[in-house]
């Protein structure tokens, strides 16, 4: 969910005194328009998910802070915070064998009057810096399902992805680039692993009364990945049709000495390929999940810039929204400037038009009075929401769940729904 990677530590620098001041001002800027349909959520990482108590006192500030909805994190890093046959439980869940985080929400939910929405991460799927301990984990099961970046390329040309030694290196090379890629994804591009995101996300709505499904990280890491073998071996099994015979000679001739060559003679459409798998990757999970339950809303969260969405992380979120795969935007509108955050939003609800929008705000690195001013700013947008990232970094030391509830009826007023 995170695009700005420097540790939450660093960046809360807000101090409660600050909080208190503003809480005692004219909330007129968090006012400007407040209708009774607007979303006012919460995201919720896996980490408030490991106890019945933790649950409960995230449910109860968000209640008595005038939020409506949860965005709740059920699959973190290719994990299960519900009941699942797919993937496997997190470690921090193994002690308690019968504790259903997702039931656990949802039951304290509906009695405080809250809609909850399954969050799930699509491609990222492990840290790097300490790999799943469950045996059954994807990233074991199924290693060619990974992404590969393009200078780890060669050499795992010459690994078996069953080996060990495969997901060694490629978590060996992710902690070195700590800095620019959160951990391992697995690929879009291959058919087997979008088939398997897409039935954890119909095994979730099957099982569950959850109010939506929320898709984060439908992206790759940057423009360099994903140099897999599989995922070249589709590539040119995609493109050779397509192109003329001095064309496919070249590449031919390219490719006994290079083995991306078809990548890089034809990089723009590499750019497409990925592009077009990752927004079929997109259509698979709004299908399964449609199956089961047709009027379930599922959204997205987005690079809000499109330019960088697409050109770095493959994300061509206009034509998921032009072919109806996401039924809500929410851009991950984390910048610190206030007007930058307002023309990002006022650019992703003028395409949206009449389809939701929900403004991501990175909270985490804003002060209350940013907050309640960045709320504002999606408002005169006419956005249909906000989004508050996230519960956890907003009840951490020097905030606490007494400041978010605090900060939550300075925005939405006392009792809001």
């Amino acid at each position: 969910m995170r695009l700005n990677r420097s540790p939450i530590a660093l960046i809360l620098a807000a101090s409660l005194s600050a909080l208190s001041a503003v809480l005692q001002a004219p909330l007129a800027a968090a006012d400007v328009r407040q209708p009774a349909s607007e979303v006012r959520a919460l995201w919720v990482t896996r980490t408030t998910l490991t106890s019945p108590a933790a649950v409960a006192q995230m449910v109860k500030t968000a209640q008595i802070g005038g939020f409506n909805t949860l965005l709740v994190q059920v699959r973190g890093r290719g994990d299960a915070y519900y009941q699942s046959t797919l993937e496997p439980r997190p470690s921090e869940l193994v002690s308690r064998p019968d504790f259903d985080p997702l039931a656990e929400v949802l039951a304290l939910s509906r009695t405080a009057g809250l809609k909850v929405h399954a969050w799930i991460n699509v491609n990222l799927v492990s840290s790097a810096t300490e790999l799943p301990g469950a045996r059954q984990h994807v990233i074991y099961r199924q290693p060619e399902w990974l992404m590969v970046p393009r200078e780890l390329a060669p050499e795992l040309m010459h690994v078996d992805s069953r080996s060990p030694e495969y997901v060694g290196r490629l978590a060996r090379w992710t902690r070195a680039h700590a800095a620019e890629v959160e951990g391992l994804y697995t690929s879009a591009i291959q058919p087997a692993a979008a088939a398997h995101i897409a039935a954890v996300a119909s095994e979730i709505v099957t099982n569950y009364d959850v109010d939506g499904v929320h898709i984060d990280y439908a992206r790759f890491p940057n423009e360099d990945f994903d140099y897999s073998r599989p995922s070249l071996q589709q590539f040119k099994a995609w493109l050779r049709p397509k192109l003329t015979d001095a064309e496919r000679r070249r590449a031919e001739t390219q490719e006994t000495i290079d083995p991306l060559a078809y990548t890089n003679l034809f990089p723009e459409r590499w750019t497409s390929f990925r592009q077009s798998r990752l927004t079929t990757l997109v259509m698979r999970i709004r299908t399964a999940v449609k199956a089961v339950r047709p009027t379930l809303p599922v959204s997205a969260a987005v690079v809000p810039d499109l330019t960088t969405a697409m050109g770095s992380r493959m994300q061509d979120w206009r034509t998921w929204l032009d072919q109806s795969l996401v039924d809500v935007l929410c851009p991950m509108a984390y910048t610190q400037d206030a007007g930058t955050f307002e023309r990002q939003i006022g650019a992703a609800a003028d395409y949206a038009g009449e389809r939701p929008v929900w403004a991501g705000i990175g909270a985490y690195r804003l002060s209350p009075a940013a907050t309640l001013e960045h709320i504002a700013a999606a408002r005169r947008q006419n956005a249909a929401g906000v989004i508050l990232f996230s519960y956890e970094a907003l009840v951490t030391a020097p905030y606490s769940a007494a400041s978010l509830a605090e900060l939550g009826r300075a925005a939405f007023g006392a009792g809001s729904r």
